[in-house]
């Protein structure tokens, strides 16, 4: 199940990135809202940070670009993660 939350994150985020002024980020921001959620209930404020820092890596690998204001999305699951 990571693998393919892992996936779709890296497809979203890369989507977002790609094209900020598409009228689906807004829906693209929801799930990646919605999958921090779950990898929140599944494993806690570790699953948030390690997948973070996944994604990171990979994108800005891929695409060069910086997924880290999308840091944000994932605000008000926990106390300590506020980005």
């Amino acid at each position: 199940m990571d693998f393919m939350l892992e996936e779709e994150l890296i497809d979203l985020m890369t989507f977002c990135l790609q094209n900020p002024d598409s009228d689906e980020i807004a829906e693209k921001h929801n799930r990646i809202s919605e999958i921090g959620k779950e990898l929140y209930a599944d494993g806690g404020i570790d699953a948030l940070e390690n997948f973070f820092f996944v994604l990171k890596n990979r994108i800005t690998e891929e695409i060069e670009k910086d997924p880290s204001p999308m840091r944000s999305l994932w605000n008000g699951l926990t106390d300590e993660w506020q980005y």
